[in-house]
């Protein structure tokens, strides 16, 4: 559970199974000079992608084999910096699953515990038993029979 493929293993960043469970997800890994802008500290999309890796995990914990699920809504808001060799810890929870909704929460702190960033958001989930799940790449399912 701890390799991410595509984008995230661009970014470099790990879930940490041992301080994951269902419902919650927690993503780790260490600054280095490609996270940083222009400003030598760690560019918001990297705090933003690594929350979102957290809290949809925690999301992707409680889905059913069937199921599917994306962001639909994430809120970030960034209180403090962290810089080149800071060590970050997200972890993602979800407050509320509901049949296609799941609301989440999610903090990011450096190894000190001092809170760098926060989040929360809304992630759809999609299944093939209701037929909501329409992916380009799923496997074709026969259409739902009509009800009767």
């Amino acid at each position: 559970m701890g390799a991410l493929g595509g984008f995230h293993q661009e970014v470099g960043f790990l879930i940490d199974p041992a301080a994951s469970s269902p419902g919650t997800c927690t993503v780790t890994g260490r600054v280095e000079k490609r996270h940083l802008n222009i400003n030598g500290v760690v560019h918001g999309g990297v705090f933003a992608t690594i929350l979102d890796t957290a809290m949809g995990g925690a999301v992707v914990s409680l889905l059913h084999e069937d199921e599917v699920t994306a962001t639909t809504s994430l809120y970030v808001e960034f209180l403090r910096p962290a810089g080149e060799g800071d060590a970050l810890k997200a972890r993602g929870e979800v407050v509320r699953r509901g049949r296609h909704m799941a609301f989440v929460r999610g903090e990011l702190d450096d190894a000190s515990g001092r809170r760098l960033s926060q989040a929360q958001g809304t992630w759809y989930i999609w299944s093939r038993e209701d037929a909501t799940w329409t992916a380009r790449n799923a496997p074709e399912s026969p259409p739902p029979s009509p009800k009767t």
